[in-house]
């Protein structure tokens, strides 16, 4: 189907909930994709740092291709070797003991969310419930997920929300400190809020935070869904800012472009979910975990990791060097290869003339631009990059400067 007419099939029969870039892309190979047309795009959107190992890495083809003719789905009621063996390794490279998989971010925030509740009903009864998020946060799209969620345009509309949230601004540990009560069952929060426009946690702050859950047997919860398998340089972002959560989630990257979500935890925290107590029909299924297994083999015994944090540390400059020539790039924020520039201009213009130019990038927000792209980037596909968003800011410095004569 011809772009226009999908354009236009798409108006037609799907709900409208997404504001769609109007290109229709076909295939990906590495950090490339191509649309309808034949244009090739260099991709630092990567499914929104899902596609971690690029598009068609042989691997990970492989991997789900044998499965697939093997065995696709069979239900929780029976083991399958790919399920324990993924739940196995994520543990062996972890602080967790125990895995609960799902299909998603928001399945596996709802999880941990549903873990912190019977933990605390277990342990102190049931006025404990409440969970401190952050404002600005973004933990998924279900009910409970938006709530969790410190972000009002995301709720809008969608009262009366879930009770039992409360929010705290990132980064204050006194104003988080002055929001525990009784009532306080859990913290969770992102170590770098990718959403909520780039925004890194604090090695102090996380320290003051696992410090005081530790004192008042809160549970600190990392959402790790956009953080996690090596997005930062570490197979986990918590591993860099030295504080171990008690829980923690991850989804996007995990599967490689497979929808797969787990919620990891500690011994003690995750005997409280007993058969029947939490379940989810394609949760694990074997062709997703297997998709898992390729992507932790690939991190875990290539030099993906390595080449992820040179590449992390490269764009980082890259991008702090742009800032220095161009005054519309106001801040440049991340960790590893999820980096964000703040900047003077509407985000999503930016986004228009990269897409133009042959660049994928993404808007979150008004004004910042997020780069997600696939772990095996190279320095060259940086550059352009780099040359398409300096040539893009010098454009536009001299229509406002024509604009002003």
């Amino acid at each position: 189907m011809p772009t226009e007419e999908l354009k236009h099939a798409a108006a037609q029969y799907l709900m409208q909930t997404y504001a769609r870039q109007p290109i229709s892309i076909i295939r990906g190979r590495g950090s490339k994709v191509y649309d309808l047309e034949g244009r090739e795009y260099v991709d630092f959107v990567g499914g929104i740092a899902v596609n971690l190992l690029g598009h068609g890495h042989p691997d990970l083809v492989q991997a789900i291709q044998r499965q697939a003719a093997q065995l696709i789905h069979v239900s929780n009621l029976y083991y399958t070797d790919p399920q324990v063996r993924l739940a196995q390794t994520l543990v062996d490279h972890s602080f967790a003991d125990r895995v609960f998989f799902c299909n998603s971010g928001a399945e596996a925030n709802e999880a941990a969310i549903k873990l912190a509740r019977r933990y605390a009903h277990e342990k102190h009864g049931a006025g404990r419930f409440e969970i401190i998020t952050m404002k600005n946060s973004f933990h998924g799209r279900t009910l409970a997920t938006i709530t969790a969620t410190g972000q009002e345009k995301v709720q809008k509309g969608f009262d009366p929300l879930v009770p039992g949230f409360v929010y705290a601004p990132f980064n204050d540990f006194a104003a988080l400190e002055r929001l525990v009560s009784d009532k306080t069952a859990a913290i969770l929060l992102e170590p770098v809020q990718g959403e909520g426009g780039v925004h890194v946690a604090d090695q102090t702050y996380l320290k003051n935070l696992r410090d005081l859950c530790a004192s008042r047997d809160i549970l600190l919860m990392f959402d790790e869904v956009q953080t996690g398998m090596g997005r930062t340089g570490t197979l986990f972002a918590y591993e860099q800012l030295g504080v171990e959560p008690d829980v923690m989630t991850l989804a996007k990257g995990l599967g490689g472009g497979v929808p797969i979500g787990a919620c990891l935890a500690r011994e003690s925290v995750a005997a409280v979910f007993t058969a029947g107590t939490h379940a989810s029909t394609f949760g694990g299924n074997p062709l997703a975990c297997a998709a898992g297994l390729a992507v932790c083999r690939v991190l875990l015994e290539g030099r993906v990791l390595d080449h992820a944090r040179q590449m992390g540390a490269y764009l980082a400059k890259g991008l702090t060097d742009c800032k220095e020539r161009h005054r519309v790039v106001r801040e440049v924020r991340g960790l590893g290869l999820l980096q964000g520039i703040e900047l003077d201009l509407d985000a999503k213009a930016v986004v228009a003339d990269c897409l133009a130019r042959g660049v994928l990038v993404n808007a979150t927000g008004e004004r910042v631009l997020r780069f997600v792209p696939p772990l095996i980037i190279t320095q060259q596909e940086i550059d352009k990059l780099l040359d398409t968003l300096s040539s893009i800011f010098t454009q536009r410095a001299v229509s406002e400067k024509d604009a002003h004569h």
